[in-house]
């Protein structure tokens, strides 16, 4: 899962949103095209029905399957209605098909995982049920992607993808966590529960105000061109600024939980990881502001987002697993 977060934040960083203007397939392809060529019509050639080419600029897909002639026939072709996206560009084309093969791989894994989870029928249902919901929501999650291509990357439709992503990595998570054989903690304290339930909402709220200005970004890059990275944020919308300054609120929430847990010796050690990735996400961002999008620092960002996300989510299932000791602060 986290292999798709990576590659959706290439594909995101790159503009390659739209390298494959359809879904599933590729231009109609199961292996997309490598040259322009190979989109244009061709003569005494064998087309399959819904192979795609394009024709002044724009979709035609083979109504059937047929043998071209010596010049293109409108007849044996149809438009594609889902947009009026008709542009090739072989790298954004290859970067979003490795982003589909990862989500395939994904799901093959969540669907082994399931299949394996039948086991625990008679031990525990919950593990087999939530096992074949995580299935289910991956192939809601690939309908979510198609709706991503059919309305040209629609902001709002990128933020709900990339939400269901991370309910994914939540569950999963969860599953991690039912079948786990390691001990549990001695105790914990609800004050750090109700804290740590704080910490992954405000961080969710932090990524759906990232994936935000993120599109404000993309507006800036197609109206002032790629060339310029130091003019996209020379004024930023209001969102910019509280999403920079709700980072303070994070960075201190999750603070607090790392002194709770270290005043008490609550044991919950992976808060050491939460604060190391919210360093990281604080120095990507001073240098995307600051520093002009280096290389990288827009999908690293995000990654990390994501990777915060199910740490903070694991460590809450911690706590909630273990007994609550009676000692406050």
């Amino acid at each position: 899962m986290y292999l798709v977060i990576i590659a959706g934040a290439v594909v995101r960083m790159t503009g390659s949103g739209m390298g494959c203007p359809d879904w599933p397939k590729c231009f109609g392809y199961y292996i997309p095209p490598t040259e322009i060529s190979e989109l244009q019509f061709q003569s005494s050639r064998d087309y399959k029905q819904g192979e795609v080419i394009i024709v002044d600029e724009r979709l035609m897909t083979a109504a059937k399957d047929f043998t071209t002639g010596n010049s293109y026939n409108s007849q044996n072709w149809e438009l594609y209605t889902k947009h009026d996206y008709a542009i090739f560009n072989p790298w954004h084309t290859w970067i979003e098909y490795i982003n589909r093969l990862l989500g395939a791989l994904a799901g093959l894994a969540v669907l082994i995982m399931a299949l394996l989870s039948l086991k625990y029928w008679r031990e525990n249902k919950r593990i087999t049920f939530l096992s074949w919901l995580s299935v289910f929501l991956m192939g809601f999650q690939g309908w979510l992607g198609a709706t991503v291509v059919y309305s040209v990357l629609s902001p709002a439709k990128i933020t709900i993808h990339m939400i269901m992503a991370l309910v994914i990595v939540a569950l999963l998570l969860y599953l991690l966590s039912l079948t786990a054989k390691t001990s549990v903690l001695k105790n914990s304290l609800k004050s750090f529960r109700t804290l740590m339930v704080s910490a992954v909402i405000f961080t969710l709220i932090q990524i759906v105000m990232g994936t935000q200005v993120r599109q404000f970004v993309d507006e800036q890059i197609k109206l002032l061109g790629e060339n310029v990275p130091g003019e996209w944020l020379a004024t930023p919308s209001i969102l910019f600024y509280i999403h920079r300054s709700f980072s303070i609120l994070v960075l201190l929430v999750n603070l607090a939980l790392w002194w709770q847990n270290k005043k008490l010796n609550l044991g919950f050690n992976k808060i050491n990881w939460v604060l190391a990735f919210i360093g990281v996400e604080i120095l990507t961002g001073i240098a995307m502001y600051n520093f002009n999008f280096p290389f990288l620092s827009q999908p690293l960002h995000l990654v990390i987002a994501s990777l915060l996300f199910g740490v903070q989510f694991y460590v809450l299932l911690e706590a909630m697993r273990t007994p609550i000791r009676t000692k406050s602060l």
